[in-house]
């Protein structure tokens, strides 16, 4: 080959690796934390109030007490605990569009559960999402939020796990099918998508805000459910927390935008819907949402839950195109006001709802059931409306909220379609066209087999 020969090809292959390099760097997209603009420092170099670990009461606390308030900031229970089933037993099944996805066991089981870990073995998977065998785990585990937990306050989450009785449940078998059951290639996933780094704080910020930027990103892992995805699956951070559809259910835009975010929101309101799951004028939390306050959020402390709405509000405003400016206001009293075009939804709600939802959307019974501002009814997808009628809700925390019996079973996908259309109709800005088909593909999303 001549020289001339010899370096065109060098040429085409360089302009070749700046292509791959910048189609890589445009698709994995800015940090979590990208939108801050001080320079971060490691938390050796940091001289503030330091943001990982637990809250101050519990500083002199046991290494498993410590482990066991960070395992439920880290929300491990909701995804490795059946409904009915032993604690982190694992067994949850994520249905995909290629396939069904099943949570293990991390009990200290020897055998089906990872008794057998080292402290290194827990950290790879926490931060890189390697299994003890080295094989992959996928991206359901979000290993690429917790890599930024510290190691100390990894291994504390360990120490809680392995002083859990121990549980022998070996997983289902995934049913992802060819390509995605090749947890090989999940190395190039990671390799772009998972930072390997350690949270590092901002300076230039103060200590309630990166405390919540460390409880919001490594712990709680907010951006997995409120954050679009991209092309690869991978967080897309430049719509951070501007909401998303996840197994089904749509985790709403928690930005600061002030029309379809949480920016008109009082900073009390925010408290109260992570502390107990309901707002006033906002309506009650369901689905992963009711789950993630029951399991996690009404497990921090006060101070906890304050530094995150802290951080929440910093995040920058992007709009929901597809919802409304403003939530409607309350529906009339008398059910032959309020028009609609759904003479069927409108019997069903009659039939099954109006008793404890009341005509007006304020419920006679408990403001967790008041339906009137809340988000879902004020959604046009009419997605969460649906799941709730299927699934739905069952509150634990606090105890006097209540519970709504799911109607999947009672009703047909039909139905339930138009109950739905005719709940946004009356109560929200713009109603729903939901289509039986619409339901029936809703129900296939459900998180849990």
């Amino acid at each position: 080959m001549s020289i001339a020969a010899r370096r065109i090809l060098l040429g085409v292959v360089g302009i070749a690796v700046l292509v791959l390099a910048a189609a890589v760097w445009f698709i994995r997209g800015p940090g979590p934390m990208a939108f801050a603009d001080g320079a971060k420092v490691t938390l050796a170099d940091y001289h503030g109030a330091d943001p990982t670990g637990v809250p101050s009461a519990l500083a002199k606390a046991s290494l498993v007490e410590r482990g066991a308030y960070l395992a439920h900031a880290a929300d491990c229970e909701a995804c490795h605990t059946t409904g009915g089933g032993k604690p982190y037993a694992g067994g949850v099944g994520f249905k995909l569009p290629f396939g069904a996805l099943y949570s293990t066991n991390i009990t200290p089981d020897k055998e089906t559960g990872i008794g057998n870990y080292s402290d290194q073995d827990f950290l790879n998977a926490v931060h890189r999402g390697i299994r003890r065998d080295g094989a992959r785990l996928y991206p359901a585990m979000p290993y690429p939020s917790y890599t930024y937990m510290t190691d100390a306050d990894a291994l504390a989450i360990k120490a809680y796990l392995f002083s859990l009785p121990p549980v022998h449940a070996p997983a289902p078998e995934n049913t992802l099918a060819f390509p995605f059951n090749q947890r090989w290639a999940m190395m190039f996933w990671s390799a772009v998508f998972n930072a390997d780094a350690r949270f590092e704080p901002d300076p230039a910020k103060g200590p309630e805000w990166n405390r919540g930027a460390y409880l919001s990103e490594a712990l709680a892992h907010c951006g997995e459910c409120h954050t679009p995805r991209n092309l690869a699956f991978a967080l897309d951070n430049r719509k951070k927390f501007a909401g998303a559809v996840t197994a089904g259910w749509r985790a709403f835009n928690i930005t600061s935008d002030k029309a379809t975010g949480i920016g008109g929101w009082r900073d009390e309101d925010l408290v109260s819907y992570l502390a107990i799951g309901h707002a006033d004028g906002h309506g009650t939390a369901s689905g992963p949402m009711g789950e993630a306050v029951d399991r996690s959020f009404s497990q921090f402390a006060p101070e906890d839950v304050r530094a995150v709405v802290a951080y929440l509000r910093t995040v920058p405003a992007i709009a929901s195109p597809d919802l409304p400016a403003s939530v409607a206001p309350p529906a009339p009293a008398s059910h032959k006001q309020g028009g609609t075009a759904d003479a069927r939804g409108k019997m069903v709600f009659e039939g099954a709802c109006v008793s404890c939802h009341g005509w007006t959307g304020e419920s006679p019974i408990s403001p967790f059931a008041t339906i009137a501002g809340a988000w879902a009814v004020n959604d046009p997808s009419g997605v969460n409306v649906v799941q709730v009628v299927i699934s739905g809700t069952s509150r634990k925390n606090p105890p006097d909220a209540i519970s709504m019996p799911a109607f999947g079973d009672a009703y047909s996908d039909a139905e339930i379609a138009s109950l739905a259309n005719y709940v946004t109709a009356r109560f929200g800005a713009k109603g729903s066209q939901l289509t039986a088909s619409d339901v029936a593909e809703l129900r296939k999303q459900s998180a849990e087999e």
